[in-house]
């Protein structure tokens, strides 16, 4: 017989409306003999199943759906989900259209027209038994084994206002009072928080989606075919013009050319590629041609792999949106159990039924979590909208919980510190006039605007204006000649024009060597340039610093938080940007040198420390850090990849809104735990008054809606948050 091996399964999970859920599916699985661990993410909808391969896959299907729940097919998530909001909606719209009428007709007696109670009741019944339906369906579910959540307390508060106003309707019973409406804006409310919260979560699978369209789709072979990139195998040569995308990981077997693996790496500089050199793939071809060899396809690839990086960072999730479920698991059956004794205390004692049901209706009604319900989404929903105002995209509750105990703030250097493209900083020379220093420059930039090379870009668009009049403008360049990874040579007005590394030049003279190893020694790139083979001119190019990147740092650092660079760029560098906006460069402090798929690590090592680490980038390459840190920040001017990966986006890029965010996030994070802690606290104290007969179901109904009124109010003070970037008056709608 042989041996069972080691495997793994992955479920999508459709219906789970509770951390509760998750936990009983979980649970169950772990039960299966097979089975050596099991994880179920309720954020992420996905059962995550490590076994010995003895137990099939539709066993595991079938435990799952055994406890009422569903498995999606691979594929159709995104379908499953859509419908799953799309039902909510409509459930929604018609609680609305429907509770409305039936609240304003019971609450303003002006309305109450002749037998209006029935048209209340015509109105609520259907909000209550088919818009509420999911909520019943969940409690009857968790009823078959043996537990309660906050669904429990959804259906049996709205279905016993409707059911006791039914009675009261019918018979005339107790004091007359009827509670449609009640159990109409239960269910609304109810399910207006929960379809806040779908929409908070939607995106959760954004940034894997996002990497999977990154990659080329089809290559091109050397004999002219083109074939899909999953028929692409390695060892298979295939063309790469300028422009295009690299198919797959591979190495360079013919041409040579400047690969930009900024979308991968994050580094602006383009990499000198050539025959025997690595090329990754998704990254752009810039210039020349090349035929690749493929050395890894599908799953082996780079951008595969950070793609699994993302996958097991997003699997631990924040625990705030599960904060009212824990604690619903001892308040909900709590509240039952006082609902109950309420009504046999009434009884015992010798009043009659109506006053007894009476009583327990109002316990059930006082119970019901409307506020509660509301607390999280509706300070999610102020929070985030006050935060796009601010140019601060923040991605949901569930990123909320990890803003609190951030200590440590760490920044990827391009794109994030710095601006993320090439510019001349400095046009140095050392035995030049002031004349000829500005001809040199000129004509460099003339023959540089012949290549599309970034460098050369930024050396072209820095010869702008440098000469005045007309003097060189009518210059033709002849016998332009580009030597990849060197530089290019041209002729103008018959002057020899050269501009690239120490290598191209046949004379370099003493003092402007020491011009660009000063330049080098700051971290910046030195470009040579001169007439007739000898070097003359030090191009110093730079990837700017941000402006506002020292602001940022500062005000980072006035929040109590230990601020650390992070870079795959060289150690020199580094310092250099770290020093300039004010980090100090200590042990630690100027993390440099690391390859892309490492920067997870790097966050993941931190944390292994005690560090709670918030992680700020814009690149491809910083996706997997975004993901695992405890809290990760985009800037907006980077990819869509990292934005969808990260928990907050910075729409303008600013650093400085950084700051900014995480006030936002810890001011929102602290209105949903005020929110929480006074909806239970009026429970906590108005179920005894309500158990005692003192709050009749209209008072109780009414307070109810006080507290939601509260967490409503509450709430809206989120709206007057200012940044620093911004005004006081700015700061208030």
């Amino acid at each position: 017989m042989p041996t069972p091996v080691a495997t793994k399964a992955d479920l999508a999970i459709d219906g789970m409306t509770c951390a509760a859920c998750a936990s009983r599916i979980q649970r169950r699985l772990g039960k299966l003999e097979a089975v050596t661990e099991a994880q179920v993410n309720y954020a992420t909808g996905r059962a995550s199943i490590a076994h010995d391969g003895s137990v099939a896959d539709a066993t595991l299907v079938e435990t799952v759906e055994a406890l009422g729940y569903s498995v999606i097919e691979n594929g159709s998530g995104d379908d499953a989900e859509s419908d799953r909001a799309e039902e909510l909606r409509r459930r929604l719209v018609v609680a609305v259209v429907l509770t409305v009428p039936a609240l304003l007709i019971s609450m303003i007696p002006a309305l109450q027209f002749a037998s209006w109670d029935w048209v209340v009741a015509a109105l609520a019944t259907p909000v209550v038994l088919w818009s509420g339906w999911p909520f019943h369906r969940a409690a009857l579910m968790n009823l078959r084994f043996g537990s309660t959540t906050m669904d429990t307390l959804v259906s049996m508060g709205s279905m016993s206002a409707l059911v006791w106003s039914a009675v009261v309707l019918f018979t005339g019973a107790g004091e007359g009072h009827i509670y449609f409406e009640t159990g109409a804006v239960i269910i609304t409310l109810i399910l207006l928080g929960k379809w806040l919260e779908l929409r908070a979560k939607r995106h959760s699978g954004a940034a894997i989606r996002a990497l999977a369209d990154l990659g080329a789709k089809a290559a091109t072979l050397t004999d002219g075919r083109e074939i899909a990139l999953d028929d692409l195998g390695v060892g298979m040569h295939f063309v790469v013009r300028p422009g295009e995308q690299v198919a797959t990981d591979g190495r360079v077997v013919e041409g040579n050319s400047a690969v930009d693996m900024s979308m991968v790496t994050g580094e602006p500089l383009p990499v000198e590629v050539g025959p025997g050199d690595d090329v990754i793939g998704a990254t752009i071809n810039t210039n020349g041609s090349l035929v690749v060899e493929a050395t890894k396809v599908g799953s082996e690839t780079a951008l595969a792999q950070i793609i699994r990086l993302v996958e097991l960072a997003q699997g631990s999730r924040a625990e705030v949106q599960r904060l009212a479920d824990r604690v619903s698991a001892i308040f909900v059956p709590v509240a039952i159990v006082v609902a109950l004794i309420t009504l046999a205390a009434w009884l015992v004692v010798g009043d009659g039924a109506g006053e007894a049901f009476t009583a327990a209706v109002a316990v059930l009604i006082i119970a019901c979590p409307c506020a509660l319900g509301l607390a999280t989404p509706l300070a999610i929903l102020v929070g985030t909208g006050r935060g796009a105002e601010l140019g601060i995209i923040i991605k949901g509750g569930e990123v909320l919980e990890d803003t609190r105990a951030v200590d440590v703030v760490v920044l990827d250097k391009t794109g994030t510190v710095t601006e993320g493209s090439m510019a001349v900083s400095d046009v140095r020379s050392a035995e030049l006039s002031d004349a000829d220093h500005a001809t040199v420059h000129h004509l460099a930039a003339l023959v540089e605007g012949r290549s599309e090379h970034p460098i050369a870009r930024a050396i072209a668009a820095s010869g702008a204006g440098v000469l005045t009049g007309s003097s060189g403008s009518s210059l033709e360049l002849d016998g332009f000649v580009n030597t990849p990874g060197t530089g290019v040579t041209a002729l103008a007005g018959g002057t020899e024009i050269r501009v690239g590394r120490r290598e191209l030049f046949d004379e370099l003279p003493a003092s402007v060597v020491a011009l660009a190893e000063a330049a080098e020694e700051l971290g910046s790139t030195a470009v040579f340039a001169g007439r007739d083979g000898t070097a003359e001119l030090v191009f110093v190019v730079t990837d700017v610093i941000k402006s506002t990147s020292p602001a940022a740092v500062d005000a980072l650092r006035q929040q109590g938080l230990h601020v650390v660079l992070l870079t795959g760029d060289n150690q020199r560098t580094a310092h250099a940007v770290a020093s300039a906006v004010g980090i100090d460069a200590g042990v630690g402090n100027v993390i440099a040198e690391v390859f892309p798929s490492d920067k997870a690590a790097v966050i993941e090592n931190l944390q292994r420390n005690g560090a709670r680490v918030a992680m700020v980038g814009d690149g491809i390459n910083d996706a997997p850090a975004l993901a695992q840190a405890d809290l990760g920040i985009a800037v907006g001017t980077g990819t869509d990849v990292a934005i969808e990966a990260s928990d907050l986006t910075i729409v303008s890029g600013d650093l400085r809104a950084v700051a900014e965010a995480i006030d936002l996030s810890r001011r929102t994070l602290s209105t949903i735990k005020g929110n929480l802690f006074w909806a239970f606290a009026y429970n906590a104290a108005a179920i005894p008054l309500a158990a005692l007969g003192i709050l009749s179901p209209m008072i109780a109904a009414g307070a109810m809606g006080f507290s939601s009124l509260f967490v409503v109010s509450n709430s809206l003070r989120l709206r007057r948050f200012t940044g620093a970037r911004h005004s006081p008056s700015e700061g208030t709608t």
